[in-house]
């Protein structure tokens, strides 16, 4: 049984606010299967915006898991965090 996963890479997300369409810039690293959000960083460490914007991310998009994933760390394992919106 194979499993196909697809991916969009780069897009945008725009709103509706009050019968308005808001295109403010927010852009997804990775949609997968529109189900889960990749956000990718090379930061020093992930801080409490970082966690904020995937939320936002995740709100806009309805989606309710995201991975926020950092390079800058010695070992991979210890750069992704996984959020849940709405557990």
């Amino acid at each position: 049984m194979a499993i196909i996963l697809t991916a969009l890479l780069g897009s945008t997300l725009g709103f509706l606010w009050h019968n308005w369409h808001l295109d403010c810039g927010y852009r997804l690293d990775f949609l997968v299967s529109g189900r889960v959000v990749v956000e990718l960083k090379a930061v020093e460490s992930l801080l409490p915006i970082h966690e904020s914007q995937m939320l936002t991310y995740l709100r806009l998009t309805g989606c309710k898991l995201g991975l926020l994933i950092n390079f800058n760390v010695p070992v991979l394992k210890e750069g992704i965090k996984r959020i849940v919106l709405g557990l």
